[in-house]
Formats: structure tokens, sequence, C-alpha cells
């Protein structure tokens, strides 16, 4: 099994390139400082997604929590079916910490081993089209309004993946 794993944080400063509007009509969006939503996911090519999310800064404990979650769950699958999980991941600084590499053992017995991909390289990892669905298609622009409803929107969005919303993945 192959996963994807990456982290991006969402604000109510909103993401928006470009916009349409009709001849003589004013589209805008009120923007205003919040907390930044970070959200750390793994993310398989069968849109089976595997999330939690942080509203301090991602630091390396953050991100060994949420890896020793996803682990401890796929260790079940693995303990049934002996299918081993590789995660791709970028190699931040919080990736290649020694707390965080301390851990890789633990999760290889777990049956999750990670392969680091090259640096600048985040068009290899696949989450991050996700991450572009997310901010630029499928939040809607009243998730602006306030922290609160971007946070709601957002987790409804990734609640969402791999049921009613789904990834292409070519």
């Amino acid at each position: 099994m192959l996963y994807y794993f990456d982290e991006s944080g969402f604000s109510t400063t909103p993401c928006v390139p470009y916009g349409w509007q009709r001849i003589g009509e004013t589209r805008q969006i009120h923007c205003h400082r919040s907390k930044r939503m970070n959200v750390l996911g793994f993310i398989n090519r069968r849109n089976e997604l595997f999330f939690n999310t942080a509203e301090q800064s991602v630091t390396t404990e953050i991100v060994v929590k949420i890896f020793d979650a996803f682990t401890e769950d796929y260790a079940h699958k693995y303990e049934k079916t002996k299918v081993p999980c590789f995660v791709v991941l970028d190699n931040a600084s919080i990736h290649r910490s020694g707390a965080f590499k301390a851990q890789l053992e633990k999760w290889q017995q777990r049956g999750v081993s990670l392969h680091f991909l090259p640096p600048y390289s985040p068009e290899l990892n696949l989450i991050e089209i996700l991450w572009r669905k997310v901010k630029y298609e499928w939040l809607p622009l009243d998730a602006y309004q306030s922290y609160a409803h971007l946070k709601k929107r957002v987790l409804e969005i990734l609640s969402n993946v791999g049921e009613k919303l789904h990834i292409t993945f070519a």
C-alpha cells in the first residue's frame, strides 16, 4: 500500500488566484487575519484519507503524533494482510529531525516504511493535488466569513474525500 503525506495550512486569508464575474457585477471577499488551521494528512490513490488538524505550529512532536496514530491504525491491517505500507513524504526539517528518526523502527514494526522525495520536488507528492483541490476548487467562498466557518467547511470537505469528493490520479 502506498500513501503520500504532507501538511497544509488554511486561514481566512483566501487563496483565490482569479475569478469570474458578470459585466457590471462586483464580487468581493472580505479578508481578515485569523488563526491558521494546519492539516496533516495521508492519502492513497484510492482516495483513502487519514488526517488530523492542529491550530498550533506544526512541530516534529505533532508530526510524530499523527504518524503514531496512522501507523497504529495501519498495524491492524498489516496483522491481517501482511501487506506493507510505504509513505512518501518530503524532506522538511521536521521529517528529518532526530526525534522523528527515532520512531522509524517502531513504525516499521507496524508495517509502515518511509520514502523521502528528492529535495525540491513537491510535484512527486500526490497529496499536493488534494491541497490544491481543497483550496482552489472545493472550498466555497463563504468559508472565508470567519475562522469557525472556515474550519467547519475544511473538515466537511476532508471528511467527504473518497465518498462524495474524488481525485483521479492520472
